[in-house]
This record gives C-alpha cells, sequence and structure tokens, in this order.
C-alpha cells in the first residue's frame, strides 16, 4: 500500500493544481472604469461596450463607475493597478488631455500612467435648455446671457462641455456663469428642472430627453451638423464661430501592459465596435464609432494635449473656474 503513496500523492497535487488553474480561469474578470457617474453618456457608452467585449474576451467585464475630479480618481486607480490587461480605463478627453494642464499637481500622468488601446467614438457637443426655457434659439440665449447673465452646466471642471462653454463665452462675450457637475446626468437633471439655464453636452446623452421633449436643442458646437439632429444649425450658421467641441472616449490599460496584451484588446475592440449592437448605438445617438490602432490614438491625444492646453493657459482657467 505504502510503495503506491507517492504516486497518489503526485496525482492529488496535480489534481489540486488542476483544480486552481480551473477556479482561476473561471473567476478571471476584466474592470472597466468609467470617470463618471452611472446614466450620463460615459456610463451608458461604458456598459454597451462591456456587454460585446464580454463575448469577444470570453469571461466577464465590469463596469466600475468612479466620478469625481474630471477623472483624476477613476485615472489614479487604473494606474495603480497590474498591467496585466484585466483593468481598464475608459475616459473622455478630460483626464487625458485637458488634465495636465488644469491641474498643477496631478496624482497621475496621463503621458506616462498608460498605455492607450483605441478610440472608441467622436461625439459632437451641443447647446441645451430645459423645455420650459424662455430661449427659442441660440440666438436669443446669447442675447439673454448678454443682457442678464446666464447659468451653464457642465459635466465638471475641465470637462469637454467646459471647453465649450469657454469657447461660447469668446466668441460671444457673454456673461455665462460656469457651474460644474460630477457627471452630465446630474447637469442634465438640473438643466431639465431649470435650476441652471443651459447646458452643452454630448450630443449621445441628450437624445432621449430631446425626443421626449423634456429638453431643447439650440445649436451644435462642430464644423457640420450631426446626422441624428439635422435640423439643428451649428453655432457656425449662427454668426458664432470658433465654438468647436468635439468629445471622444477611448480605452486605456496601465503603464506597462505588454505589447501583446494591447494589440489583443485593440483587436477586440475593433470586432465590438463592428457590432451591430454598437452600429445601433451610433445611429440611434449620433456619435461616430472611431476604431484606431494604439499609435494613431496615441498621436491624436498629443494633438488634443495642446489644442487644449492652449486654451486653458490662454484664458488662465484653473481648477477652481
Amino acid at each position: 500500500m505504502f510503495q503506491h503513496q507517492p504516486r497518489i500523492l503526485k496525482s492529488l497535487a496535480a489534481l489540486a493544481l488542476a483544480l486552481a488553474a480551473a477556479g482561476a480561469q473561471a473567476q478571471t474578470s476584466t474592470s472597466l472604469v468609467v470617470a463618471f457617474p452611472p446614466g450620463g453618456p460615459a456610463d451608458s457608452l461604458a456598459r454597451i461596450v462591456a456587454s460585446q467585449l464580454e463575448k469577444e474576451l470570453g469571461h466577464t467585464v465590469v463596469v466600475e463607475n468612479k466620478p469625481g475630479g474630471n477623472g483624476a480618481i477613476a485615472a489614479s486607480q487604473v494606474a495603480r493597478s497590474r498591467p496585466d490587461g484585466q483593468t481598464l480605463f475608459l475616459s473622455s478627453v478630460g483626464a487625458i488631455s485637458i488634465n495636465p494642464s488644469l491641474y498643477p499637481k496631478l496624482i497621475y500622468d496621463p503621458a506616462k500612467d498608460f498605455a492607450p488601446v483605441s478610440l472608441l467614438i467622436s461625439t459632437p457637443e451641443i447647446l441645451v435648455v430645459g423645455a420650459g426655457s424662455p430661449s427659442k434659439d441660440a440666438r436669443s440665449f446669447i442675447a439673454r446671457a448678454k443682457e442678464k447673465g446666464l447659468s451653464m452646466a457642465s459635466s465638471g471642471v475641465g470637462s469637454m462641455p467646459h471647453m465649450a462653454i469657454v469657447q461660447l463665452k469668446l466668441a460671444t462675450r457673454a456673461n455665462i456663469l460656469h457651474v460644474p457637475y460630477k457627471g452630465a446626468a446630474p447637469a442634465i437633471t438640473d438643466t431639465i428642472g431649470g435650476q441652471v439655464d443651459g447646458f452643452i453636452g454630448d450630443v449621445s446623452g441628450l437624445v432621449s430627453n430631446l425626443k421626449a421633449g423634456k429638453l431643447k436643442v439650440l445649436a451644435v458646437a462642430a464644423p457640420k451638423r450631426t446626422a441624428v439632429l439635422p435640423d439643428v444649425p451649428t453655432f457656425d450658421e449662427l454668426g458664432t464661430p470658433n465654438v468647436y467641441a468635439d468629445n471622444w472616449y477611448g480605452v486605456f490599460a496601465p503603464k506597462d501592459t505588454p505589447a501583446g496584451t494591447v494589440a489583443s484588446l485593440n483587436a477586440a475592440i475593433r470586432k465590438v465596435l463592428a457590432s451591430p449592437e454598437l452600429k445601433a448605438y451610433a445611429q440611434s445617438t449620433g456619435v461616430e464609432l472611431s476604431p484606431t490602432t494604439p499609435q494613431e490614438f496615441a498621436d491624436l491625444i498629443r494633438r488634443d494635449t495642446k489644442k487644449w492646453g492652449d486654451l486653458i493657459r490662454t484664458e488662465g482657467i484653473t481648477a477652481n473656474e
């Protein structure tokens, strides 16, 4: 009996290792960390991307909402994560290309702490007001702002809506009070309720409330009209030039993530963006699906970092704006 004991022990050890490996595989999941609260356009995008990414990766993808600091809280969490491809950061322009010029001391370095994986979407910003607003169009909104002053919400200091508000103030010299929120969802709620006079935000996060009659859209902050709102003029058409705020959302991995892992994730995201589900999402929300290589995404980040950094420095914008 005892002469078989080593063989039995080896078999048991092999079985234990196999079970442990199987358990680890079964427990594998990816966290998709989002810099905004539930209910806004970033969250909606993250959830549909996560549901499709699960199919490509073969395991669960969990959305984690970490709002605050124009993305700084979420960014710092991902920056400290293991570079194994299982913690990803879904970010808009703010945390990556705007924060470096806005905050003198960031707790993360966008250029050094992340590996760009792929751009996901681009989306124009639009000016909206509550359904009960006396502003019938963008011209009357601007005239009211010049005459008596108006408040405008953004999804946070340094967010793309904030940058669009700065551009609008520069172009019109209107008296506009910037009111930052922690995400688009509460900003939209207060715009609907009339607590603030207007909001500039992603078209994707506003379409449903426009269709429901809770909001009115006044103008598009882009060089051309958006297909989902073909009757809405651009600021250019209304005689207010240089209000161009094109937001984007993309996926990042922590620094030192192996190039092979980044490439695999990029390939998975390309398949996600080509799926019928994402195409339907784009058609219904007005966003543009924008898959890129990691290098193309890195080049876009560099260009936008300069563009928004120049605006922030020229206008003396601070984190307390």
